[in-house]
């Protein structure tokens, strides 16, 4: 059965805020009793931190004092997070946010009984001091992700590399969970670089990227390695299964059509593929990829090569 639900669109501007009484300067108490206090005093809490899950977390233990919810989440899809507090029930209020035309997520309010019209009023009325803080942290989350992501290719650089690998690797272990590298390189595209030039090479590395992504899994974690290589780290992966996905990449890859000046390009890719060992170092497995990828561009090309 559905869950009987209220559905709204909140799109908080100067005047919206002024008729919300925020352009009033009203006393900051240490505990609220009254919804003008509690609106302003989360208007100063909610500003101390760029994490979501902290800001989040905190409105929706305040907003409590005032209006019983058994649950809140939020969701804004551009940016690929989804944070959840508390337990779900049955009746459900939800909030469309934005600023200026600026969409800043989706906010669902839950709880075992209806929300009365003077909850409603209170919590759009409290969701004004959420509004800020919630552009802020989206801003810095998109700056981040800017910062370690490839421009070209989108996928993570070396800088994400290093941080990811050193993270799964320390949960790997912690878990008693298998992890596994690919490392891929672009066979002849040195070649594609001069016969064809750098810009249809840029393109056939975003080509290939894409190519990549598709056929993993969502949380596999793809790199731009360098140049013309790409790290693929498989967590919670064999060494068979991982050889396996290694294997599908390499057909997709080939089964492309590339095209440049309206002229097909053939393209294969080598891989080479390391498990990690027990006890064994980021540097270490990064380096028995490698060298499994060496030897198989050192027998031919166009194939997967397993560390030993």
């Amino acid at each position: 059965m559905k869950s009987p639900s209220q559905t709204n669109a909140i799109d908080f501007d100067s005047a919206k805020l002024q008729r919300l009484g925020f352009g009033q300067q009203q006393p900051v108490l240490e505990r609220p009793v009254s919804l003008a206090q509690l609106r302003q005093q989360l208007s100063i809490q909610l500003q101390t931190s760029l994490e979501p899950q902290r800001i989040l977390g905190l409105f929706f233990r305040e907003v409590q004092r005032l209006v019983p919810l058994d649950a809140l989440t939020y969701e804004h899809k551009s940016s690929d997070l989804r944070l959840e507090f508390g337990q779900r029930g049955r009746h459900s209020i939800s909030y469309s946010l934005s600023h200026e035309g600026e969409h800043l997520g989706e906010l669902v309010f839950r709880r075992g009984q209806r929300f009365s019209e003077k909850d409603q009023g209170s919590l759009e009325s409290l969701l004004a001091a959420l509004l800020y803080p919630m552009r802020n942290t989206l801003l810095y989350r998109a700056a981040t992700q800017k910062a370690l992501r490839d421009p070209l290719t989108d996928t993570g650089n070396r800088i994400a590399m290093d941080q990811t690998l050193a993270r799964e690797i320390e949960v790997a272990r912690r878990h008693l969970q298998p992890l596994s590298l690919l490392m891929l390189d672009i066979d002849h595209f040195k070649l594609i670089n001069d016969t064809h030039g750098h810009s249809v090479g840029d393109e056939v590395l975003r080509a290939v990227a894409t190519s990549i992504k598709s056929q993993l899994r969502n949380v596999d974690m793809v790199f731009r390695y360098g140049g013309e290589e790409f790290l693929v780290l498989l967590s919670n992966t064999p060494r068979e299964a991982a050889a396996m996905v290694g294997e599908r990449l390499r057909f997709a890859v080939q089964a492309e059509d590339y095209l440049a000046e309206g002229r097909s390009i053939a393209l294969t890719i080598s891989i080479g593929c390391s498990t990690l060992l027990p006890g064994e170092s980021a540097e270490s497995l990064l380096r028995r990829a490698d060298n499994a990828l060496y030897i198989a561009k050192r027998e031919g090309r166009n194939r997967l090569t397993m560390a030993g």
